[in-house]
């Protein structure tokens, strides 16, 4: 019976905390910094290295090549040298017998600081010119032309809070010594390769000495991209130094206090309407706080800027985007990249809008939606649009024009308990917005028993991959998936690979996979005509037909006639997105193959005695393509949104000079299956995507600003009980937040 149950739901899975551990392994302790910024005086180690079961401690001068993380800008040092930047940075690394020996000499290192001024906010990180790289700016039209024709303008500020990732499975790796000095890493990381150049760059050894190989790991969101490295070279220098294997798991405590989260942004706006409701006119400075260093913070700036509109068009936008440098962990890659920030503000600027000009939100919303062939601030034309028939659909499906109705008569006679609804359409651009990183490659292999191996770049993560990657293979080759076994991703068989990230981890490497499918069923069509003799040969479902009509020739036979006729059974492909490109210099091109649309409607409620709330319904209408698997891309949606929701909700990132103290479960509150609402799902008929695998379309990353209309849904039915106060359009909107708004408190 075990049988028909897949051993990731017997808990039989494999992850790096999981692998059996080799003999001699050693323990990692990590010493952080303290303090947000401040230059190091002494590091005195002597203790620590006396301490029972230690086998080595490093500082950043045992470092054989490169002390450098960075990957777009070389600025964050693995172990801080001469002066720290942020509390949690790692400055000595213990290595015991123990995981408790480990601490225990951890907590006998002394270090002497020098404290230096620190910046907590991006806002004042710009006025002093603390900046991680120039400032962008796109533009579209003439925005300064234009103010004095519009009828009505409304001006303002938007924050929007950070996110931790919560992923289940915390950062860890295991680093084992191979022969020839070579070094296996068993790392939980989105981005072997990356990982793979910056241990090999640390340790001053050529690629093809590290062998990164990742079976799936527990969760990552954006939070293994490039914050996995650091604790992957760790281990690596460990097992440099000491010829042993070393092992480093983060406690959830750890994993919080040390790792990067989304970026808050403060934006500052302005922008006009004519009387109708079309926008004419917008503009924008976003203040992005990215940490002490860059990680990923300018390529998700850059995401923000081509997500400014959303689902709306705009003749005349200017926007700038500042990356600001502050004094805490260096934020790096959530879902939705910098595009969630983006989106929040211009959904925010419509509501303050909607009050302003007395239109209701819904209509202008509606009013300016994309249609085919408008074009985006960053110069791309749209193509496939589905935003107005997305909207139109969730209108009719949800009924919304009659729950309206009812939720006004509800709160016509409810006094404490009030009513909301909002509406969430969206637009998100599918491709990595760095060109060159649009490539995969993938390694297909037909054993003679007709079984499949299948290699890729991908990451599972949960969302299903490896199972879309085993179903593109099973269509392009039309056998059976039980067939079909996806590998591990290891970089000695697919190389150079992108990270599993930017929702394109389907669209690449299943792309590449097909690819190579299509040259081995190529081979074999070629093997069955030579056995059939003339007539139009093909093969389907298992078994080959010729002009049509099934023959004896089935899949074993034929693979095992193609290995005795010595016709190669192997195939690597590559897959290089085509046709998109973009000009930094002058901020215009087309980096995006294809864009995801969709609407969603949200229903709340709000207890205007306690401040707290409910998102009661959530009606959504995606645009997935030709869907690769429906379970998947559903579990995709309903996951997103309710990540989204918690983002705007619940999920509060609190610091105090610096140092995070929502640094537990206990104290980071997430939304649970109590919190989460009665979800409607109807993906888009007739939205076949030409420009992606299959006919199918990214999934990852768009549902989750879904969840960005629960804020506003809250915020309907909060302004149904107080109508005479300005709303602070800020977030998350926690309950003590939306109390305070409820009854004028300070």
């Amino acid at each position: 019976m075990n049988d028909l149950i897949p051993p990731h739901t017997r808990g039989e899975s494999i992850f790096v905390g999981d692998i059996p551990e080799p003999k001699n392994m050693l323990h990692v302790a990590v010493f952080i910094s303290s303090i947000p910024h401040g230059k190091i005086k002494s590091l005195d180690l002597e203790e620590a290295e006396k301490s029972e079961g230690v086998v080595k401690v490093i500082t950043a001068k045992d470092i054989p090549g490169e002390n450098q993380l960075g990957r777009i800008i070389q600025d964050e040092e693995l172990l801080a040298e001469e002066k720290v930047d942020f509390i949690g940075q790692p400055i000595a690394v213990v290595y015991a017998k123990t995981k408790e020996q480990a601490e225990k000499a951890k907590e006998l290192i002394k270090i002497e600081y020098e404290e230096l001024p620190a910046i907590f906010n991006p806002r004042e990180a710009a006025k002093k010119g603390s900046l991680i790289a120039p400032s962008r700016t796109f533009t579209l039209g003439d925005v300064d032309s234009i103010w004095d024709s519009c009828e009505t303008i409304v001006e303002g500020k938007v924050d929007s809070g950070g996110q931790e990732h919560v992923y289940m499975e915390t950062q860890s790796c295991l680093a084992i010594p191979q022969e020839d000095g070579r070094l296996l890493l068993y790392s939980a990381t989105q981005n072997p390769s990356t990982v793979q150049s910056t241990v090999s760059d640390i340790l001053d050894y050529d690629m093809n000495k590290i062998e990164v190989d990742v079976k799936r790991i527990g969760g990552g969101f954006g939070g293994k991209e490039d914050q996995a490295t650091a604790w992957a070279a760790i281990c690596a220098l460990g097992a440099y130094y000491t010829k042993q294997p070393v092992k480093l798991i983060l406690d959830r405590h750890e994993d919080m206090i040390v790792t990067g989260k989304r970026h808050p942004y403060s934006t500052d706006y302005k922008l006009g309407l004519d009387k109708e409701g079309k926008i004419l006119a917008f503009s924008a400075d976003y203040y992005q706080d990215a940490g002490a260093a860059a990680d990923l913070s300018t390529a998700i700036l850059g995401r923000t800027l081509y997500h400014v509109t959303n689902a709306y068009f705009i003749p005349n936008v200017r926007v700038t985007a500042y990356s600001c440098k502050t004094n805490i962990v260096p934020n790096t890659a959530m879902r939705g990249f910098g595009a969630p920030q983006a989106m929040f503000v211009i959904e925010c600027i419509l509501s303050h809008a909607a009050e302003v000009s007395g239109i209701p939100i819904s209509v202008l919303q509606e009013k300016n939606l994309l249609n085919e062939g408008d074009q985006f601030p960053y110069g791309m034309l749209v193509e496939k649009a589905n935003a107005r028939r997305s909207f139109a659909q969730v209108i009719e499906d949800s009924r919304f024009h009659n729950l309206v109705k009812e939720q006004e008569e509800f709160n016509n006679t409810s006094r404490f308990i009030k009513k909301g609804i909002s509406i969430m359409p969206i637009c998100f651009g599918i491709s990595f917005t760095a060109t060159h990183m649009n490539q995969a490659g993938a390694l297909v292999n037909v054993y003679w028993d007709g079984s499949v191996g299948v290699s890729t770049g991908a990451i599972e993560m949960g969302q299903g991959v490896n199972m879309k990657i085993k179903t593109i293979a099973a269509r392009t080759l039309s056998i059976k998936p039980e067939r079909i076994r996806i590998e591990s991703t290891n970089t000695t068989r697919v190389i150079n690979t992108s990270p599993t990230s930017a929702s394109t981890g389907a669209d690449l490497n299943g792309k590449a996979t097909e690819i190579a499918c299509k040259k081995i069923i190529e081979r074999l069509l070629n093997v069955a005509a030579e056995k059939l003799g003339q007539g139009e040969v093909a093969f389907e479902n298992e078994t080959v037909l010729l002009n049509s009509k099934k023959t004896d020739l089935a899949w074993e036979n034929l693979v095992w006639s193609a290995y005795l006729s010595r016709v190669n059974l192997a195939a690597q492909a590559f897959y290089a997105t085509p046709g998109i490109y973009f000009d930094s210099e002058k901020e215009k091109g087309k980096p995006f193959v294809y864009h995801a649309f969709g609407t969603a409607v949200t229903e709340a409620t709000v207890d205007c005695l306690r401040g707290t709330y409910t998102i009661d319904k959530v009606h959504v209408v995606h645009d997935a393509g030709r869907s690769l698997n429906y379970l998947i891309d559903l579990g995709q949606v309903e996951g997103g949104l309710v990540q989204g929701i918690g983002w705007l909700t619940l999920e509060e990132l609190q610091y105090e000079n610096g140092r995070l103290i929502s640094d537990a479960l206990a104290t980071y509150k997430v939304p649970d299956i109590h919190f989460a609402p009665e979800i409607t799902v109807k993906f888009l008929e007739d939205a076949d995507n030409p420009y992606a695998v299959m006919q199918s379309k990214a999934i990852g990353e768009p549902p989750f600003m879904y969840g960005i209309g629960s804020y506003f849904a809250i915020k309907d039915a909060a302004q149904k009980f107080r109508k005479d106060k300005d709303w602070d359009y800020s977030a998350p909107l926690i309950p003590e937040k939306l109390l305070l708004y409820l009854y004028n408190m300070e």
